[in-house]
């Protein structure tokens, strides 16, 4: 068991508790910067979508997860961020800028989402952010002088200090310092006062306002830190998926998002690395399930959603922890054996004494 002498305040808020994390984070970055020489370009490109993926988590993480609101329209956000990077691009924009750019006009876009759902909570503000998504998705098809319609658009190619992103590894290494970045920044914003504030109105909106919180002002950066997060994560899919349709990004990619949080562990950044690699792997192992299964099971239609939604179910019902929630009591076990009791994580009512008058 180890025991951490907390000697000032600033420990509390540091991004390491002790010296023992930065070694296997350390170790773990090593890792990743060596893993393009171990592994073959399939993989190096499955590994970079697994990124992209955890890069968007962060942003439906820190909204969801940290600030308690509810989102089925992030693939929208994704969708915003894929096409104005894009067209960026088309127009001349360099790489960087061009993404820096896609994330601040997703992240404008994100706050005035925000505005109108200030009012919303729960299955209200879900059901707003599904029509928001539908809104893009008819903007998409629609607007044909800009993304093309349904024919689609294809990305230019893009470069980097003079090296082409069409290389597998180069693209690889691009992602991992995005999210590297998104991870630190979404780490120190947390450990800010608005941070903070998003926790406090995710435990109880009667007790953050009565603190002076002021509850609008927080729910939309917290709308807009998220639509920005994943306008990022949506500039690089547009690199990922090399051509850009109105069909890559539907209702199905935005339950993908959720169940990346949800499965990974609300309320936590680990949680968004988990959910990343079980959501880009889950694909391929219903692609095995596919070959391995008869054709009568194997070509039932929604087979893939199906499989998405009594993921996130059995998650929800039986481990609403996620997985970093069972790494978490797994880890404990082992740290308390054979002094750990089971009624350490007995389940505990989630709301607070403020909110039953609501």
């Amino acid at each position: 068991m180890r025991f951490v002498l907390k000697t000032r305040y600033g420990q509390d808020i540091d991004l390491f508790r002790h010296n023992g994390q930065r070694f296997w984070y350390a170790l773990l970055l090593v890792a990743l910067l060596a893993a393009p020489w171990a592994l073959g370009d399939f993989y190096v490109g499955e590994v970079s979508l697994v990124f992209i993926y955890a890069i968007a988590g962060i942003g439906l993480m820190l909204l969801v997860g940290y600030t308690g609101l509810v989102s089925l329209g992030h693939a929208a956000f994704l969708a915003i961020g894929a096409y104005a990077h894009a067209w960026l691009l088309s127009h001349g924009w360099p790489f960087p800028a061009s993404l820096a750019a896609a994330a601040a006009f997703t992240a404008t876009v994100g706050a005035l989402v925000g505005i109108p759902a200030l009012r919303m909570t729960g299955i209200y503000l879900a059901v707003a952010t599904l029509a928001f998504a539908e809104i893009v998705e008819q903007v998409i098809t629609r607007w044909e002088s800009v993304t093309g319609g349904y024919r689609g658009m294809a990305v230019p190619p893009a470069e980097l200090f003079s090296v082409s992103l069409l290389d597998v590894d180069v693209f690889y290494y691009v992602c991992l310092a995005v999210l590297v970045a998104c991870l630190i920044a979404a780490l120190n914003l947390l450990r800010s006062p608005s941070g903070r504030a998003m926790v406090a109105v995710r435990d109880s909106e009667v007790a953050a306002q009565s603190m002076g919180i002021n509850l609008a002002q927080t729910k939309t950066l917290a709308f807009a830190v998220s639509a920005g997060f994943t306008g990022t994560a949506g500039g690089l899919l547009a690199h990922k998926i090399g051509y850009l349709a109105p069909d890559a990004f539907t209702i199905v990619l935005s339950i993908q998002l959720l169940l990346m949080v949800v499965v990974g562990g609300l309320g936590s950044m680990h949680g968004v690395i988990y959910g990343a690699i079980f959501i880009g792997l889950l694909p391929q192992g219903i692609a095995l399930l596919r070959d391995a299964t008869p054709p009568a099971v194997a070509q039932i239609p929604g087979l893939e959603p199906g499989i998405f939604g009594a993921i996130l179910i059995l998650f929800l019902i039986y481990e609403p922890l996620g997985i970093h929630g069972r790494w978490v009591k797994v880890r404990q076990f082992f740290t308390e054996f054979p002094l750990y009791r089971k009624a350490t994580h007995r389940r505990q009512r989630s709301y607070l004494r403020t909110e039953r008058v609501r």
